[in-house]
């Protein structure tokens, strides 16, 4: 760590300030060789819990030093290591709590740029979003509030971002957790003035949890990803070579470029039929028992159907009636 980010840094979690200039600065300092050590990464945690005000410039900051710190800076890129997730989760929790927007924009944010995390971050990160939802006030970097006393357009937003994500439960996706996220939400807020988006939001991620509608891209974890690129690093054969060994290895996940290349020159159908409903181009309309039985626990947990499990009944009956 430079001594100006050094002493950018002290002053700031001195006098509780700091100023857009000295924002600047500090992202010249981190951007200047393109990586950010740990030491001055737990300097700028240092500094945003010992601010009195966060401002926009420096929220932008935090998120996009930190989430680069946590994501890329050890190979393979995109792929949060374990010790990389244990020390954000040890920084987040530090002062025994989940303190401020700019922490839940992080978490989010890690989120959205990972192609996939350690599983014990995913449960804390649905922990302290949930917690955060329910609970937590204050501003957000993108505007707006988070409010205890309902779900609004804002939280709302920031449950999408996140359900959604590529390194979420299923990538761009929702999963079963992340489902049964939504239902929480979704009884610990009735009969609040919550936004029409949370209403949307809680329809649409059920049905695409129940519905089966699956990205293009499968997760893969960290050390799959090392072993993938050793493989092409180590490859003298060209790329026909590198799909043949990755095809045929067993047991073994297919990239996607492996994938897209096979099914781009095969000529069997029926692994074009595969390839079209991974792509989320085809699925199965009617539920299953399993998925209907997972719904109906829950919809008959309080002996009621409220408005928010209506409008999913309703929308479930209308995509099943289209595909029919």
């Amino acid at each position: 760590m430079s001594l100006h980010f050094a002493t950018i840094a002290e002053r700031a979690r001195a006098d509780g300030v700091i100023t857009p200039e000295e924002v600047m600065a500090l992202r010249r300092v981190c951007w200047d060789d393109n990586a950010i050590s740990q030491e001055e990464a737990e300097a700028i945690f240092a500094a945003n819990d010992a601010l009195t005000e966060r401002t926009p410039e420096w929220v932008d900051f935090f998120v996009e030093a930190l989430a680069e710190f946590t994501v890329n800076q050890l190979p393979p890129r995109g792929y949060v290591s374990q010790a990389n997730g244990d020390w954000l989760m040890h920084c987040l929790d530090s002062d025994g709590q989940f303190g401020t927007m700019a922490e839940c924009e992080l978490l989010v944010r890690v989120f959205e740029i990972a192609k996939n995390v350690p599983v014990d971050l995913k449960l804390f990160a649905m922990e302290r979003i949930e917690q955060a939802v329910l609970t937590g006030e204050g501003p957000t970097r993108r505007g707006g509030s988070f409010d205890a006393n309902c779900i609004n357009a804002t939280e709302a937003q920031i449950l999408r971002r996140f359900v959604f994500a590529p390194a979420s439960d299923r990538p761009a996706a929702v999963g079963a957790r992340e489902a049964e996220l939504l239902f929480r939400l979704k009884d610990a807020s009735l009969g609040q003035a919550n936004d029409p988006e949370w209403k949307r939001l809680f329809v649409q991620g059920v049905a695409n949890f129940l519905m089966g509608f699956v990205g293009a891209n499968a997760q893969i974890s960290r050390e799959r990803a090392i072993e993938l690129n050793a493989v092409i690093a180590e490859d003298r054969g060209g790329i026909g070579s590198m799909i043949g060994r990755a095809w045929n290895a067993k047991g073994n996940v297919l990239n996607d470029a492996a994938w897209g290349v096979k099914v781009a020159f095969g000529g069997d159908p029926e692994k074009h039929r595969i390839a079209a409903r991974n792509a989320g181009v085809e699925r199965e309309a009617a539920l299953e028992d399993h998925e209907l039985a997972w719904l109906y626990a829950r919809i008959e947990a309080d002996g009621e159907v409220d408005e928010y499990e209506q409008a999913l009944l309703d929308f479930l009956a209308e995509e099943e009636a289209a595909n029919r």
